[in-house]
């Protein structure tokens, strides 16, 4: 009898061995159909009056797009308007809009940033609250991702802005082409999609969101574009300005500076210091054999001094080579922006 109970007990023990791990076919499919397919991030700076309208038509092209499965993350980036308040009341009739509101504003990458960390989906998109971009372009942009790219852009080809935007464009377009080393027509085109590998592994900051095809082209991943319907703009004006131009030319340096020489700037500085040096080295060596060979004063030769200058900026180079390396072993990464609220 006890034999039997014995027996018993460690036929049970076994059977909850071999099924304690199995998982529930349900569970795991329901947890697939609550996962989103598609994330939407949308910056946005006082936006109010496009917001219901860019909230009705994107809820009609994702249901197709994705099967029902998708996500919206408004990232409102200190709108002085009822932005926010538009955004409660879209969120309170469908959950699947959600919002992040900045104590102040940052800036688009920042909103940027913040909206990819916040999202789930396994495709990532992008666009602008200003109506300009067509949500009815998202499943066009999915189906180019599902050929095998890591990133499309879109390309404004009939571009609806007046003169004053479209020409800096161009410019900015062509010269981050050349540098780049990848041939796109519009780098800066608000709607993008990412497969999630990528915007995990982009750092957004500054106007770096103008270069982000570039940053994903220098990091291996696979990037292409798109032509895209472009619409004129509707309500509010555009943020656009000079001073965007100037910082985007300075992100630009710095993008080719960080791309390359982030992880090794001794490679940079070194490069530079040590021809430098050499160069101011070479020079008062060549004096030193000829005040040695024909006696002659170097007190009144001023290249003396240029070679003494050029060999203390080549040190200085160097170390700041060295410096960098240390910075750069021992940084930390700290996000840029404050959010004040949730939905």
């Amino acid at each position: 009898m006890n034999q039997e109970i014995v027996s018993t007990e460690g036929q049970s023990k076994e059977r909850n061995k071999n099924t304690r791990y199995v998982k529930k076919p349900n569970q795991d499919n329901q947890q697939r159909r609550d996962t989103p397919f598609i994330s939407v991030v949308v910056p946005l700076l006082n936006e109010e009056e496009s917001l219901p309208e860019l909230a009705l038509q994107l809820e009609n092209e994702l249901k197709r797009a994705s099967h029902n499965r998708y996500e919206v993350i408004f990232v409102d980036d200190g709108s002085t308007d009822d932005s926010y308040s538009v955004i409660r009341s879209i969120n309170q009739r469908n959950r699947r809009f959600r919002a992040i509101r900045f104590r102040r504003n940052y800036g688009k990458s920042a909103a940027l940033s913040a909206g990819f960390n916040a999202s789930q989906g396994m495709i990532i998109v992008t666009m602008d609250a200003d109506l300009q971009d067509d949500p009815a372009e998202i499943p066009n942009l999915i189906k180019k991702i599902k050929e095998g790219y890591d990133l499309v852009s879109g390309w404004k080809k009939k571009r609806r802005d007046p003169i004053t935007k479209t020409i800096p464009s161009k410019f900015f377009n062509f010269i981050t082409s050349i540098t780049s080393g990848i041939r796109l027509h519009d780098f800066n085109c608000g709607l993008k999609a990412y497969k999630r590998a990528v915007v995990k592994n982009l750092q957004v900051y500054g106007e770096m969101h103008r270069y982000l095809p570039a940053l994903a082209h220098w990091q291996g991943f696979k990037v292409t574009e798109i032509p895209v319907t472009h619409h004129a703009r509707r309500y509010g004006k555009t943020k656009f300005g000079f001073t965007r131009f100037i910082k985007g030319f300075l992100d630009l340096l710095t993008v080719l500076f960080t791309t390359r020489y982030f992880k090794r700037p001794l490679h940079f500085f070194g490069t530079i210091g040590t021809i430098i040096g050499l160069t101011g080295f070479g020079i008062d060596l060549w004096l030193t054999i000829e005040w040695f060979m024909k006696k002659t004063a170097l007190s009144n030769r001023p290249l003396a001094l240029l070679g003494v200058a050029l060999i203390i900026v080549g040190v200085q180079l160097v170390s700041m080579g060295l410096l960098g390396e240390m910075i750069t072993k021992n940084s930390l990464e700290k996000s840029n922006y404050q959010i004040s609220e949730r939905l």
